[in-house]
């Protein structure tokens, strides 16, 4: 059934790949700019650094920007938008899955009234989308036959 609905779907691996990218890309942008020293602590890590971040939480803004280019780099990677470089495993999308479920459960249970409202549309959005391109991938080729 699941694969009928996916056959018939007008939504494509190249498509929800994109929309990861794209939603991944706003969060690499904020939390540079928290890196940066951008006032937007409320926005992120649980609303508990408002203001500018210190210096250990502008670091792990950093890290989460890299993490995120590389799970951008990933789901782009699964969907043939990206071509060469880096050879990664077939499971490895799942790691990308697995983080943005555990980002929804956070922005869910978040203390900050301002990361819930921004971050709890974004995150089930990017979940959808990498799992979408993970579904499509595990369709059987055209050649397969399914009864």
């Amino acid at each position: 059934m699941l694969r009928n609905l996916l056959a018939r779907s007008v939504l494509t691996k190249t498509k929800a790949a994109i929309a990861f990218d794209v939603l991944a890309g706003v969060a690499i942008l904020v939390q540079l700019g928290m890196a940066l020293g951008l006032q937007w602590g409320e926005l992120t890590w649980g609303g508990a650094f408002p203001g500018v971040l210190p210096p250990h939480m502008r670091a792990a803004s950093l890290f989460s920007a890299l993490l995120l280019l590389a799970f951008t780099y990933e789901v782009s990677a699964r969907a043939a938008l990206v071509r060469g470089g880096l050879k990664t495993s077939a499971k490895t999308i799942w790691i990308v899955v697995g983080y943005s479920a555990l980002g929804v459960f956070m922005n869910t249970i978040t203390p900050s009234f301002w990361e819930r409202v921004i971050w709890l549309p974004v995150t089930p959005l990017g979940l959808l989308a990498c799992s979408f391109v993970v579904a499509k991938e595990e369709e059987p080729h055209s050649t397969d036959r399914v009864d």
